[in-house]
């Protein structure tokens, strides 16, 4: 296997590299998709290596081509730039993405699929997809890895189910009587597949609602499976609804309520939870609750 040495250094370096043989190449374009980095390109009737800093000198393209016109050379190239190359990635959308960091996963390029990650994380605001979303895909957390944040997996996204507290008041707790049933909980960390949501009674909570509601655990939350969003704040909304309709068609939840605030935003959280719902193939009860600023239940009503 080919590997590449990347120094950050502005003159071009000696480095492993593609090189096409115009001769032997008929344009068939079997290697464009093969190039995850997009280093190559059909122009008047050959591949072409467009840009030395995109060819990482892996060489995936060179099993493809059925003309073996596609070798390995060392020479002087512009470095590879990981950074340049995620700019042009994020533009042709997340499933490029995913497909490039699989390709550097696979190749064991892991400072290199460290940064495009951390790529994604410091431009998760210019993005139309969540860093998480490409994360799970190109490295799904293992639980058996215990709570270890190498590799992708991080403990504040580790699914576990927990036991709710009878009501303790001795000094030494703080949760006075906690029914959480499960971690996470915020709709972007939660995985729909997880054992906890199986057959439950799915509550959807917009975020201020428990700290408005001062019995919210024992009333509302009691015997629910639980996420949290904001409408109003949260970004890619699109994968919320794609996680609710998860939870009715893949978990099998037999209710859904949602409980939201009087705010107006707050109705963002109802709508997406009913197209999410019309997008499933089964059916399942939704209840609504809004509550006050004041913590009174305004309306209770199946929808």
């Amino acid at each position: 296997m080919y590997s590449i040495f990347i120094f950050f250094a502005k003159k071009n370096m000696k480095r492993d590299i593609v090189k096409i043989d115009e001769k032997l190449c008929n344009g068939c374009g079997v290697c464009i998709p093969s190039c995850k980095e997009g280093a190559l390109q059909i122009i008047d009737g050959k591949a072409r290596l467009v840009s030395d800093l995109m060819c990482d000198g892996l060489g995936a393209c060179l099993n493809d081509c059925p003309q073996g016109a596609i070798t390995i050379e060392h020479r002087e190239a512009e470095p590879y730039n990981e950074t340049k190359v995620m700019k042009m990635m994020v533009e042709q959308g997340k499933n490029t993405v995913i497909a490039h960091l699989k390709h550097l996963k696979e190749h064991g390029e892991h400072n290199l699929l460290k940064e495009g990650v951390k790529f994604l994380m410091e431009n998760e605001n210019n993005l139309n997809f969540t860093a998480l979303e490409v994360v799970e895909q190109v490295h799904p957390f293992n639980p058996i890895k215990e709570n270890k944040c190498s590799g992708g997996g991080c403990p504040g996204a580790q699914a576990k189910t927990l036991t709710p507290k009878d009501n303790i008041t001795d000094d030494n707790s703080v949760s006075g009587g906690s029914e959480l049933r499960q971690w996470p909980v915020q709709m972007h960390l939660i995985n729909p597949s997880a054992a906890y949501f199986k057959n439950s009674d799915l509550l959807i909570a917009a975020d201020c609602v428990a700290y408005s509601v001062g019995n919210f655990h024992q009333k509302f939350l009691k015997g629910k499976s639980l996420a949290i969003a904001c409408p109003k704040l949260d970004t890619h909304l699109e994968v919320y609804s794609e996680k609710i309709t998860a939870l009715i068609d893949e978990a099998n939840v037999n209710t859904i309520t949602v409980m939201i605030m009087q705010v107006p935003c707050c109705g963002g959280l109802l709508q997406l939870t009913k197209t999410a719902a019309q997008k499933a193939r089964r059916k399942v009860p939704i209840k609504l609750l809004v509550v006050s600023l004041e913590g009174d239940l305004l309306k209770e009503e199946w929808i």
